[in-house]
């Protein structure tokens, strides 16, 4: 038997993969795809995915091959990020998605993941036991628990029942890169022009005669989302909105995306779970959907391992859709608000001067900030110190850097008191006596994602809490 099936290859199911083998798991991987997709559909990774990268060692491989950019801007409005944003990463990391996704399978091939590409998950059965589930070619598997991370039109979703309500999408917005005939000079003046009243469309030099656009589509909303427009429709929006183009031809992909709103009922159901678009979706502006995605794996990992690993407390497999539910939500508001504020109607524009007046003010543009880049997630712990439910930002420390310490996916006792033990849980905790100029508390206990569980000093204090996250001590 499989300890885990991940179903869908793309970055939040080969995140999850990798965490699961950070902790002995056997994990198979079943991608429909026989090859990575061309299709661009995120371009960078904000503040709090840098971070999750850092804490697993993995930040420099993409650091290597993507780009920073200021941080900064709500629906497109463009303010410079406040002084001191809670994160040693106050950047975007401009980088395609297709290298992420690459950077991410390479890393769960390493850890020794197994990825099966041309599998297609068309069935499953589950019990008190595990879950057996059935590939389009006839092959049956059997799992302990299988996670869906198979995208906003989830198969495991849908097998499974779970509701997805919400909104449909009201518009259609289309992707491509294709090569032009035009200068890339007038291309990029053009965008640039178009851009100051049409905030929907955008193009971006990819390099020699390619350009990558985003370009309003047509207003009767397609049906099926998941059909590429063809070249002819793509090239009409963009005479429609751009007033030329630009002589578009030999595309290297075309796609099309929508602003449905839809978050499924529940993220776990007996033995299988949800996670990324499978478990939400929402208009991409802000880039925050794969993102999203990538910190669902880094939450579940960890807790689906303990499962499997026999120490898990009571409710902290459950604790993943209790945590992670709401933080979608709020996503799919902000998202929503955002696509509002980027209409052309004149309401819409009335409250967007409005907003870029408010965001003026540090403290709105960095609300603003800390909710797209995630870093201002605090999850509910109970009643406690302001860092209890945060996860803690990198540190520096006398002998080096927090983030570093965590590329293992334990818990961390950081004890600047030197006084403290976790005695019992050393198979699951590290204790690292150290201290920060940056740390105002005596020692925090941090969860492997790098939330914090407990501040204090007290010995008696901090084994009342370790249980509760890291199960009972060992003999």
């Amino acid at each position: 038997m499989i300890d885990v099936i991940v179903a869908g290859g793309g970055p939040v199911g080969m995140m999850l993969a990798a965490e699961l083998r950070l902790h002995g798991v056997d994990v198979v991987v079943l991608e429909k795809a026989l090859e990575p997709t061309k299709i661009v559909r995120s371009l960078g990774l904000h503040a709090r995915s840098i971070e999750v990268m850092d804490q697993r060692g993995l930040l420099d491989r993409f650091l290597t091959l993507g780009t920073k950019y200021p941080v900064g801007g709500f629906a497109g409005i463009y303010k410079p990020a406040p002084e001191r944003l809670d994160t040693a990463h106050g950047y975007l990391l401009g980088i395609p998605q297709a290298i992420t996704d690459r950077l991410l399978a390479e890393r769960a091939a390493e850890l020794g993941a197994d990825i099966r590409l041309g599998s297609e998950l068309v069935g499953l059965n589950q019990d008190d036991d595990g879950v057996t589930v059935e590939l389009a070619d006839g092959t049956q598997l059997r799992s302990r628990y299988l996670v869906g991370c198979d995208g906003g039109r989830s198969t495991v979703r849908k097998l499974l029942g779970v509701g997805f309500p919400g909104e449909p999408s009201r518009v259609d917005t289309l992707l491509g890169e294709v090569e032009v005939t035009a200068p890339p000079e007038t291309v990029t003046a053009v965008g640039t022009e178009v851009r100051k009243s049409q905030l929907r469309f955008g193009a971006m030099h990819v390099g020699g005669t390619v350009f990558r656009f985003v370009v309003p589509g047509a207003p009767v909303v397609s049906e099926d989302r998941a059909e590429a427009p063809t070249l002819e429709e793509f090239k009409q929006q963009l005479r429609l909105t751009a007033g030329s183009d630009f002589g578009a031809h030999s595309p290297n992909w075309l796609s099309r995306f929508g602003d449905g709103t839809r978050l499924a009922e529940s993220y776990r159901s007996g033995r299988a779970l949800l996670a990324g678009d499978a478990a939400h979706v929402h208009p991409p502006i802000g880039g925050q959907g794969l993102n999203m995605g990538v910190q669902d794996a880094f939450n579940l990992g960890w807790k689906l391992a303990a499962e499997i690993n026999g120490w898990a407390p009571e409710g902290l497999l459950d604790s993943y859709q209790a945590e992670r539910h709401p933080v979608a939500a709020d996503v799919l508001v902000n998202t929503r608000a955002q696509m509002e504020l980027l209409s052309t109607e004149p309401g819409p524009q009335a409250l967007r001067r409005l907003l870029g007046e408010l965001m003026d003010f540090e403290d709105v543009n960095r609300y603003l900030i800390e909710k797209n880049t995630a870093i201002a997630i605090r999850y509910d712990f109970g009643e406690g110190h302001e860092l209890l439910g945060r996860r803690l930002r990198d540190v520096e420390l006398k002998r080096g850097r927090l983030y570093e310490l965590m590329h293992e996916g334990r818990g961390l006792l950081l004890d600047q008191t030197g006084r403290l033990s976790v005695a019992g849980w050393a198979d699951r905790v590290d204790h690292v006596v150290d201290v920060s100029e940056e740390l105002d508390v005596p020692a925090a206990l941090l969860r492997p994602d790098g939330h914090v569980a407990w501040v204090g000093e007290a010995q008696e204090d901090l084994q009342r809490h370790l249980p509760r996250w890291f199960g009972a001590a060992a003999d």
